[in-house]
């Protein structure tokens, strides 16, 4: 069972997202928040496996609430909600620990699938799509990398592997790449993200962009 708690400030949304997950076999909501306190609260309170965030809520906001939510290193996973698609909110929610996000008027099917997604452990925000936010927020910006000590800890191929994340690469891309087996691939993903701390692959992409792995692409 996939339990989830929502944390929107509008009640008929909220109303609207819980008649649809309670009536998904396989899930159900523990409960409602109107805002970013009350989220952080309930989640260490319910200790949901998913809480679909809304970024914009009164007081303490959707991104502020999700850092809390993540520094504890509970279970919990985030999936942010937003109006558009490169939102200037959406690169500081994944930054402060997100999962991934979808988009307000998602269709339920891909609300259903992304909640599930996350649950496991797995980022919602296709690799291509995580490559464009990073170039919309990223480019032009002079900052120097911070050359993470975590980087020594990685052999020579995760750090290949790790790049190949930061570009965006799908598993089965990787694989073409270093002629490697899909499982193989799925080993070194996995030591990977655990090497560097990396909750998921989104995470493993900001760290590759920290670190100076990976540039955003230059226009021409």
């Amino acid at each position: 069972m996939t339990t989830v708690l929502i944390a929107d400030d509008q009640p008929l949304q909220r109303m609207g997202f819980k008649m649809l997950l309670d009536g998904t076999p396989g899930m159900t909501v523990l409960g409602e928040a109107a805002n970013g306190v009350e989220a952080v609260r309930m989640a260490e309170q319910l200790r949901p496996d998913v809480v679909l965030m809304d970024v914009r809520m009164p007081g303490m906001d959707g991104i502020e609430a999700t850092r809390r939510i993540t520094a504890t290193g509970d279970r919990t996973h985030v999936l942010i909600l937003t109006t558009f698609d490169l939102d200037e909110y959406v690169y500081a929610g994944l930054r402060a620990g997100a999962s991934g996000f979808l988009l307000k008027d998602a269709r339920p099917e891909e609300l259903i699938a992304g909640i599930r997604a996350v649950a496991t452990g797995d980022a919602v925000v296709a690799p291509s799509l995580t490559r464009k936010l990073m170039d919309a927020y990223l480019h032009g910006a002079e900052v120097a990398p911070v050359l993470d000590p975590l980087l020594a800890t990685l052999s020579e191929r995760e750090h290949e592997v790790l790049v190949a994340i930061g570009e965006g690469a799908t598993n089965t891309e990787i694989a073409a790449r270093f002629t490697l087996t899909e499982s193989t691939v799925k080993k070194h993903v996995g030591r990977v993200l655990a090497k560097i701390g990396a909750r998921d692959r989104i995470q493993a992409v900001i760290f590759a962009y920290d670190n100076g792995l990976v540039r955003p692409h230059t226009s021409r």
